[in-house]
């Protein structure tokens, strides 16, 4: 049986009597406001009292939260923002000043009234009808502390968007750059499409994934680690540039930049390679900066600057520069490792080859060096299992990953369209899988067999729309920037 507080218990006393007084709040269906906080304020806040007295006014019809409450004014608060409200006694109904007794902060309500502007320049409904239309059974945080938990803001989104404008605004201003980011490659022409989430081969990228049954087919299914290997099935059949933003699920830990579900958009465009890739991925990122009006931001004690050409250096080249290893050089496997013992780098029985150890020692030694944008490119081909080789340098792929502030927000690559190269590499992730790899992908035998139809070159790109989020925002946790990030049970340590 549920307990409540008194506070609790008091408010749903006052329902009680609402309901044989009055109404049932909770049979509204339908409020139609003509005006809104913001609208107001754009349009008559600068008026001054005596102008505002002498408007030939129509009736003002707004609603929202009731915030606060002092005397005969009150403040509510809507999708825009604050509006304060005069409740004068005298000219209200004696059933409406019974109601106003029993209101409640929290609760929802609709007005009509004229506009005032007080002594103080505060632009005022003065109302004359008002109408609950919800009650608040619980109370609102205290409004001074407010709800700063993290983890109960977390749990309760809808109090934390209700007591915290900024996260508000965090998440309009999410929802502002996706829409850019859309219009961007809109205006290209490029379509967007939608591809499974449920998928019954574990492929397009490193991941551990979600498994779940698929009680129809009587078959084990992954959530989708990436969306990869369906979009380059649409270029194989005929799109030259498709893309989609959605929902990726990896079944890894979480910390400050990592989330199980996350979103990311994914783009493929045939007969184009990785230096058209890094120009896009450079513009589309320049052009949300410039549409939010954030060329130049502070993001983690560093001024990045939007508008200059981002940085790009070659991997081996990166990690020489730090640790003076040139991995250039033709080298066995047992001299790599000769070279990882010395600087202390840890090997696991998957890590087999010289390509392994040149993306130990960048991710160990280089990957904290990244400030500014910067395209890092050229990775093994042990570590991409589906990027197109190098032409001059078999070794390595076209393939780049831009780190911002020490981590990575996007991955491309010029795409390996070569079915028997793309069987092989399939096979090696076998073989990693067996000696631990979980991350491995499998053996995608529909996906060979769709390339032995014929896929032109192509260049595909990968951005953590969450990350991205989080630089344009200021934010340091990827859980400010998901409305409703997973969580651990509340008994869990």
């Amino acid at each position: 049986m549920r307990k409540f507080s008194e506070q609790e218990q008091i408010r749903r006393q006052k329902l009680e009597y609402i309901k044989e007084n009055h109404y049932d709040p909770f049979v509204y269906t339908k409020f139609e406001s003509n005006s809104n906080s913001k609208t107001l304020k754009a349009e008559y806040g600068n008026y001054s009292k005596e102008e505002i007295s002498k408007l030939q006014q129509s009736p003002i019809i707004i609603s929202g939260r009731l915030m606060a409450r002092r005397s005969s004014f009150a403040q509510i608060k809507d999708h825009h923002g604050m509006m304060q409200i005069y409740l004068p006694k005298k000219e209200l109904s004696e059933k409406t000043q019974d109601l106003i007794k029993y209101l409640d902060i929290g609760d929802i309500i609709g007005l009509e009234g004229k506009l005032m502007m007080t002594n103080t320049g505060e632009l005022t409904l003065r109302v004359q009808e008002l109408f609950l239309l919800s009650k608040a059974l619980r109370p609102l945080p205290e409004k001074f502390h407010g709800l700063v938990d993290k983890e109960e803001r977390y749990r309760r989104r809808y109090v934390d968007l209700i007591m915290n404008d900024n996260v508000k605004q965090t998440f309009i201003m999410r929802s502002r750059i996706i829409s850019l980011m859309r219009q961007y490659f809109n205006k290209k022409n490029y379509l967007e499409v939608e591809t499974p989430v449920l998928q019954p081969i574990l492929g397009g990228a490193s991941a551990r994934p979600f498994v779940t049954h698929h009680n129809a087919l009587s078959r084990e299914f992954y959530l989708r680690i990436a969306t990869e290997l369906h979009l380059k099935r649409l270029i194989i059949g005929g799109f030259e540039g498709v893309y989609e933003i959605g929902r990726i699920f990896r079944n890894e830990g979480m910390d400050a930049t990592h989330n199980p579900e996350f979103t990311s958009l994914e783009i493929y465009i045939a007969y184009q390679d990785m230096e058209f890739m890094m120009e896009l991925t450079q513009s589309v990122i320049q052009y949300i900066a410039k549409h939010i009006d954030k060329n130049i931001i502070e993001y983690k004690n560093s001024t990045l600057d939007l508008t200059k050409d981002f940085i790009k250096i070659h991997m081996v080249d990166f990690v020489k520069d730090v640790t003076g290893e040139d991995f250039w050089k033709e080298m066995t496997f047992a001299e790599a490792k000769v070279i990882a013992k010395k600087h202390h780098v840890k090997l696991e029985d998957h890590h087999h080859t010289v390509g392994h150890v040149i993306n130990l020692f960048f991710e160990e030694f280089c990957e904290e060096k990244i400030i500014m944008p910067t395209f890092v490119y050229g990775h093994p081909v042990e570590v991409s299992p589906l990027s197109k080789r190098n032409a001059n340098d078999g070794r390595f792929t076209d393939r780049f990953e831009l780190f911002i502030c020490q981590k990575e927000y996007a991955n491309s690559f010029a795409e390996l369209n070569d079915p028997i190269d793309q069987y092989e590499r399939f096979e090696n992730q076998i073989k990693e899988a067996s000696l631990g790899n979980d991350e491995a992908s499998e053996m995608d035998i529909d996906f060979v067999e769709a390339l032995e139809y014929g896929m032109p070159p192509t260049g595909g790109l990968g951005i953590g729309i969450d990350r991205l989020v989080m630089m344009f925002t200021n934010n340091e946790s990827i859980r400010e920037v998901i409305l409703f990030p997973h969580m651990k049970e509340r008994n869990e340590k």
